[in-house]
Parts: structure tokens; C-alpha cells; sequence
């Protein structure tokens, strides 16, 4: 082959490479080939591979050099280990890496061949793979937070409790509804649908499968009199029962009154198995009502709270039930004899008149406290 002006040998190429003042291998070779030229040794071969279009020379001292040769020259002067190697040999040839095939393939039949050498130094590959493990780990941390992302978003699978939820659709109130003649009705409604859907309420109704046809307000001028007003009323074992919902009582008291008239859907007389039902459903509910922890519901529609200097009317096991009905303010040995009703004028004017009665007497008590 015809020797270029422009080419230059391996070692000249890379004669400058120098790291820290430490020479590397080929540096030292390239050193011994040229101290080698000083002495008068002169090339035999030189073979020119093309190395990313760039045209390398490469010298050969022994006449009879082969394709082995050739590969071990490349390795030692240009860091491409065997395994990188690649040499495309037009024409004819064709593409030849390690080992070859005929790897004693004299470099003379080469020389007027076209050789481009494809492959990576060793300081490549590290510096490739170095990248790879980054750009790995990049997307293994990216496919971690993705999954984080997904599982944490991932809405969990709600699990169903079909027998209760059939329980809930048998055992409840299948009608609820307020008197539409009152004032308000609209708030009765919501108040009753609260207490309707209280937890404690549902558990107990579905413990002891009670259901009831109508849950309803208790008109309060037909159930009041001057000794006692009714608070509920339990009709055929659960067909209606009807709640006072109108009275300073306290929802809480509303809502152990419901509990008893569940227990007259039992037991119709107040006797000692209709006092143990009734208890039990009251602890139930106390107990099953973990939205609230027990608390009454609904305070700010109807009801007033008791308050500054006021004292609780009688609680429900103190109270007087007679035939299904919880009478306020009855005694608990009191019959079923009532009063006269009410008039819905004296009704009012007796609750406002209690309403002034309590405010002055919570203001003498505070008037009693400052005093020195």
C-alpha cells in the first residue's frame, strides 16, 4: 500500500497521552517503537485501519505477520481489547472479529484493502457502562416513585358487607315522615332521618331485627296536659312510633325514648324483661354509635341544650311509662290516668313561662356568685 504523507504512526498518535506524569502502556510502546526506528529498525508492514473515520498506521516488523498480529497490535497500542474489536474488510472479505477463523491470515494479502476498525477502548466501555448503571438507577428510582404514587393513589378495594347491608334494608324505619301541619316540617324530617340513621340506632335495630313501618313526629297539643307530657308512643309493636320532637327535653332524652319504644315492639307491659331490653338497647346504641361516641344528634334544631343554673328534667329510667309512652315528668309508680289536654295557647304560654323562670334563676345564681 501506498504510504500517505498525512498518516502517522500509532505511537506518534499517542505519543502525548500522559496521566499525572505516569505513562500508560501505549505510551511505553510507542516510546520503544520509536527508539526501535533510532536504532535502525525499520518497519516491514505498515497497515493503515481507518478508527472512527480517522486513518491509523499501524507497523508490523516481521514480514510473515498475521490477522493475529494485527488484532494484538490493535489491543496494546489503541486500548481495544479482542473482545471490542470488529474489522470490516472491503472488498471480499468482509467482517472479521476474535477469535478468527483463520486467524493466520498473512496481513501482506491485506494491504490493498480497505480495513475500518469499529470498537470501543477499554476507557470507553467503562465510561459507557458507567453511564448505563446511572441511567439505570435513574429509571429504577423514577419506576419506584411512580409505583409509590400509584399505590399510595390507588383507591383501596371497599369491602362490602352484603348481609349487613341487606339486614339495614329489612330491619329499619320504612316511612319516615314529619306532620306537614306543624311549622318546619322540613327540619322534623331531617332530625328524625339523622336519628333514623344514627350507628347505634341501626346496629341495635339489626341485633334484634326490629323494623318499623313509620317513624313520625308526636303532635305535642294532643299529648300534653297539665301533670305530663308524652314523649313517644309505640303503636301495634312497631307499626308507628312517634317521637316529641318539639320540647326543651334535650335531643338525648329524644333519643333514649326512641330506644324504649324499640322495646315496646317486644314487650308491651313494664316489667322486669321490658326494663332489661330496654337498658340493653341503650347501652347498644351508646356503645354502637362511634360517629358521635355516644353524643345526641341534631342539637341545634329543635332542642335546647340545659344550661347555666338549669337542672335535667327526669331521664328516661326515671321517667313514667304507661301503655307504650314515655311521659315527662310522670313519677315512676304513676298510672295511666292523665289531666286534661292543653290547649295549644297554654301549651306555649306554660313553656315560655318556664323559659323566664330558669333565665332568672340562672341569673340569681350568677348574681350569688359574684357577691363578695
Amino acid at each position: 500500500m501506498a504510504e500517505h504523507e498525512d498518516l502517522k504512526p500509532a505511537a506518534e498518535l499517542l505519543a502525548d497521552i500522559d496521566l499525572d506524569g505516569v505513562h500508560s502502556d501505549v505510551h511505553s510502546h510507542a516510546s520503544l517503537s520509536d527508539s526501535e526506528d533510532e536504532n535502525g529498525l525499520e518497519a516491514v508492514l505498515k497497515l493503515t485501519v481507518q478508527l472512527h473515520n480517522k486513518p491509523v498506521e499501524l507497523p508490523f516488523y516481521h514480514a510473515d505477520a498475521t490477522l493475529q498480529d494485527l488484532s494484538d497490535t490493535i489491543a496494546e497500542d489503541l486500548h481495544i481489547p479482542p473482545s471490542n474489536q470488529k474489522l470490516l474488510i472491503t472488498p471480499k472479505t468482509g467482517l472479521l472479529k476474535p477469535p478468527f477463523k483463520d486467524h493466520n491470515l498473512p496481513l501482506q494479502t491485506l494491504l490493498e484493502k480497505k480495513i475500518v476498525l469499529m470498537g470501543a477502548t477499554s476507557t470507553e466501555v467503562q465510561e459507557l457502562e458507567s453511564d448505563i448503571s446511572a441511567r439505570n438507577a435513574r429509571l429504577s428510582r423514577r419506576a419506584a416513585a411512580l409505583t409509590a404514587a400509584r399505590t399510595h393513589n390507588k383507591p383501596s378495594r371497599v369491602y362490602r358487607d352484603w348481609k349487613k347491608i341487606q339486614d339495614e334494608a329489612r330491619y329499619t324505619f320504612h316511612t319516615i315522615s314529619p306532620l306537614p301541619h306543624l311549622p318546619n316540617p322540613s327540619r322534623s324530617l331531617r332530625y328524625l332521618e339523622r336519628l333514623a340513621a344514627d350507628p347505634g340506632i341501626k346496629s341495635s335495630m339489626r341485633k334484634h331485627g326490629f323494623s318499623v313501618g313509620l317513624l313520625t313526629e308526636m303532635d305535642p297539643a294532643e299529648h300534653t296536659t297539665h301533670e305530663s307530657r308524652t314523649l313517644g308512643l309505640n303503636r301495634n309493636r312497631g307499626e308507628v312510633i312517634e317521637l316529641r320532637l318539639r320540647t326543651d327535653a334535650g335531643d338525648g332524652v329524644i333519643r333514649k325514648t326512641l330506644c324504649h319504644e324499640l322495646a315496646h315492639n317486644v314487650w308491651g307491659e313494664h316489667d322486669g324483661k321490658f326494663w332489661a331490653l330496654c337498658r340493653g338497647i341503650e347501652g347498644e346504641v351508646e356503645r354502637g354509635d362511634w360517629k358521635s361516641g355516644g353524643q345526641s344528634v341534631g342539637r341545634e334544631e329543635f332542642y335546647n341544650g340545659v344550661g347555666e343554673g338549669e337542672e335535667e328534667e327526669e331521664g328516661v329510667d326515671g321517667g313514667g311509662w304507661e301503655g307504650g309512652e314515655y311521659v315527662l315528668g310522670a313519677g315512676a309508680g304513676a298510672g295511666s290516668g292523665v289531666g286534661e289536654p292543653l290547649s295549644r295557647r297554654e301549651i306555649m304560654a306554660r313553656a315560655a313561662e318556664e323559659r323566664i323562670r330558669k333565665q332568672d334563676e340562672a341569673k340569681r345564681a350568677r348574681d350569688a356568685a359574684a357577691a363578695p
